[in-house]
């Protein structure tokens, strides 16, 4: 690869890659979407495959019209294909579908089998909250160490396991933390969880994307017990996600969601449940998420998790060799180009002397870019990567429940999908430039309750470019 070529380009692929955005200093300009690790869009494959189902969704189980027979064999089918994606084993594991994550998470951690003896959960401090605050409801929740560039520490985590042994119920750990991009050796883990008698979870949401999951058989000692993913992070909206674990768990205990289609036999005196995974999925469940998910995991597949591997890898080091042009920046986690193929594409970042509320205010309005700011969802993480003391932390915390966040810790965090190109690269780097260099137009003020600055005297009209009317006829561009 030469400074400016990539093997591949996939923008093809996506739906609203060319979208319009208006600038504050006038004009409109196509969108640069480097927020990957928070939601991705859509693929064409997902839009059309919507599109076309559509026409027939209906109920899902026990219809017996053909609209629900085929809706129901197509639920079933997106099923199939994400046991497929993770290798796992119909016969082991259970799919439970729900909204996404997060709810999967909670979800497991309501379902799981603690007891007086396995009743902690180690966890990491590279967490998202979904993968840490579940687990501090239900058991006693220890958590793991970071290195200071922020990679998991293995020899704390080696000496919990042995501290903790007989007590550890659950490993709960990211495939890949959302903020730097670090991917966890988790067989090997998963190898040492099992050791001490525990199970181990794998929060998959960041990882799914972008790398090949392998659950493994049972009888692996290096087997994966839980996996959870997330659609709108696999470049498929409509609002769905998996919890993908060991079916025999599923088959016992009540729900903790009750309802219909939860159960086999109800009587006024008793309740008799459904076998997995239906006793999981109360309600009618989100059968074009489903759909949608199952057509994203069958383009990804169809392109091949080795190439979005290489895709980005070689995008993640174009980004980090080109953002080391900038004096003022700092990058966190690792930044070295020539070891982008172990990790994400999630660089988080500084300006030094520069609000992070303020530069990413300044890359919307300004020149298109969607970036993220702030603490992702990972707070212990941010605090630790960002050298934050106790008693700063603990200034910031008494300003924000005063109403006051203009000063809360936070990075900047730019982070790739499949479809992005050297030439994004290329506009958040002259963007960055600009904006040190003081380039910018927009007399920015801050809002102190939520810390975000908004250019005065300026706001869009999203009206112009979506309603909810369907009969209002749009004005932007297409």
């Amino acid at each position: 690869m030469n400074n400016r070529t990539l093997h591949h380009n996939y923008r093809e692929l996506f739906i609203g890659t060319d979208s319009m955005v208006p600038l504050l200093g006038g004009g409109q300009r196509a969108y640069v979407n480097l927020d990957n690790a928070a939601s991705t869009p859509p693929l064409k494959a997902v839009g059309q495959a919507v599109h076309n189902f559509l026409p027939y969704y209906s109920s899902v189980h026990r219809g017996t019209g053909f609209k629900s027979l085929l809706s129901t064999h197509f639920y079933e089918s997106a099923r199939e294909a994400v046991l497929g994606f993770l290798n796992a084993d119909a016969a082991e594991h259970a799919c439970i579908f729900g909204k996404n994550t997060t709810e999967a998470i909670n979800k497991l951690a309501h379902r799981f089998p603690f007891n007086a003896e396995r009743d902690i959960v180690l966890t990491t401090m590279m967490e998202h909250h979904s993968n840490d605050l579940p687990w501090r409801g239900v058991a006693k929740t220890v958590h793991i160490g970071v290195t200071r560039d922020g990679q998991l520490d293995e020899q704390d985590l080696d000496r919990k396991l042995s501290m903790y042994a007989k007590h550890v119920a659950l490993v709960a750990i990211t495939g890949a933390s959302n903020v730097t991009g670090f991917i966890n050796p988790v067989h090997q883990i998963a190898e040492k969880a099992h050791a001490v008698g525990a199970q181990i979870l794998v929060d998959c949401a960041q990882f799914a994307p972008h790398r090949k999951i392998n659950m493994r058989r049972l009888s692996d000692p290096g087997h994966l017990d839980f996996v959870t993913i997330s659609a709108h992070k696999m470049y498929a909206p409509f609002g769905t996600g998996a919890l993908v674990g060991r079916k025999e768990m599923f088959e016992r205990g009540d729900p903790d969601v009750r309802g219909g289609g939860t159960v086999m036999i109800v009587t006024v005196d008793d309740v008799v449940w459904a076998e997995a995974p239906e006793r999981d999925e109360a309600g009618s469940p989100n059968t074009v998420g489903a759909v949608a998910l199952g057509a994203a995991i069958h383009q990804l597949q169809e392109v091949g998790m080795d190439n979005i591997a290489q895709h980005e890898a070689e995008l993640t080091s174009y980004a980090l060799t080109r953002m080391q042009e900038l004096p003022d920046i700092r990058i966190y986690g690792d930044s070295n180009p020539a070891t982008t193929a172990d990790r994400l594409g999630s660089i988080p970042f500084i300006l030094n002397g520069m609000s992070h509320f303020q530069v990413a205010a300044i890359l919307g309005y300004e020149f298109g870019i969607g970036v993220r700011s702030g603490c992702f969802c990972a707070h212990p993480y941010l605090l630790y990567l960002m050298n934050v003391s106790q008693e700063q932390a603990e200034v910031t915390r008494n300003s924000m429940l005063a109403g006051d966040r203009s000063n809360m810790p936070g990075l900047i965090r730019a982070s790739f999908g499949l479809y992005n190109t050297i030439e994004d690269i290329d506009a958040l780097v002259d963007a960055l430039k600009r904006i040190v260099a003081g380039g910018y137009e927009g007399e920015y003020i801050q809002d102190k309750s939520s810390g975000e600055y908004i250019p005065q005297g300026w706001s869009p009209d999203f009206e112009r470019y979506f309603s909810l009317q369907p009969a209002n006829e749009l004005q932007a561009d297409t």
